[in-house]
């Protein structure tokens, strides 16, 4: 790995990880076998026997197709519980809802809450807005049907890794600007927020080396916006740090490593959202690259899904709260 100019800057707890990590370029013409290639997370089981697990078609949005969501809800809860809409990661390329039910399985049991995963659909094929919507439309569902879900309206929040961290961010804009439905908090795992990213002239000279690189993030980018990112009039409903105003958005939780492509937007998009007076909970872990925590074993990575967890279940427990303006 001598190529890489960061490698020295990897915990070195990581690097096994670093080893087993998918090696692939995206593009117009690789996209359907990496789509096809396999995705198995590993299954201990955690969970069996305690979580219904369910899948369903919703109406979409108007005009579109259904949107199938994948739901987790414990078997043994004492009443409503809190619930999680989760969207899935991918560069808004790549990625199901149904290959993270060993993780969704055991955070469901071990949080006592209901998760919603949304299979939205990917870009380049629907372009911004459909993923948006898609993700709209289930968060619709979850609080029309809270309570043949045992759901409670005052405990549901919006979580997401990468691109399913931009997502969430871009529905909690959503759905603070449509104002129909309120949500308790934002959970965001290092975040895919802003397409200016991809042609910064001043880019960091340690991130996005490993997994997720600047040339696959100008392909999902591009593919998501139909246009070159960075261009003028850009939604923020389609990139999130392109709002102008982040007051009144919920509680929020942002993590990110260090060599991670993210890095300075993430850690942007907190700093805006603490000026706006949102609640937010940062992490940002040494030496730690795109999907790190993964790893299982690694102390940063142990830290960060722990870190996570707790703040999940700190945000679940809670009423809403959002900044004023």
């Amino acid at each position: 790995m001598a190529q890489y100019k960061s490698i020295h800057l990897v915990d070195p707890a990581l690097l096994p990880l670093l080893e087993a990590l998918p090696k692939f370029e995206l593009s117009s013409e690789s996209l359907a076998a990496v789509r096809a290639a396999p995705m198995v997370i590993p299954d201990n089981g955690v969970g069996m026997g305690k979580v219904d697990i369910s899948g369903q078609l919703i109406a979409g949005p108007e005009g579109a197709p259904d949107v199938p969501v994948r739901i987790y809800r414990p078997l043994h809860s004492a009443g409503p519980t809190g619930c999680i809409l989760h969207v899935h990661g991918g560069g808004y390329v790549l990625g199901s809802a149904e290959t993270l039910e060993p993780v969704h399985r055991a955070l469901a049991a071990d949080l006592n809450c209901c998760i919603v995963s949304v299979n939205y659909r990917l870009a380049p094929e629907t372009p911004f807005p459909g993923p948006v919507e898609d993700c709209y439309a289930a968060l619709r569902w979850v609080f029309e049907r809270a309570d043949q879900l045992g759901v409670d309206c005052t405990r549901i929040g919006v979580m997401g890794e990468s691109a399913g961290g931009g997502l969430a961010a871009a529905l909690a804009l959503l759905a603070r600007d449509r104002a129909k439905y309120s949500l308790a908090f934002q959970h965001l795992i290092y975040p895919m927020l802003d397409d200016r990213t991809c042609v910064r002239e001043d880019a960091h000279p340690y991130t996005g080396e490993f997994l997720w690189t600047a040339d696959k993030n100008l392909f999902g980018w591009t593919s998501l916006l139909g246009v070159a990112p960075g261009s003028d009039g850009v939604s923020p409903y389609a990139a999130p740090a392109r709002a102008p105003d982040l007051s009144g958005l919920p509680r929020t939780f942002i993590s990110v490593g260090t060599l991670d492509l993210f890095l300075e937007e993430d850690i942007e998009y907190a700093r805006r959202l603490m000026r706006d007076g949102v609640p937010v909970e940062l992490h940002v872990y040494p030496g730690a690259f795109h999907a790190f925590d993964r790893a299982p074993d690694a102390p940063v990575a142990v830290a960060a899904r722990a870190h996570s967890r707790n703040a999940l279940r700190r945000m679940l427990d809670q009423a809403p709260v959002t900044s004023g303006k």
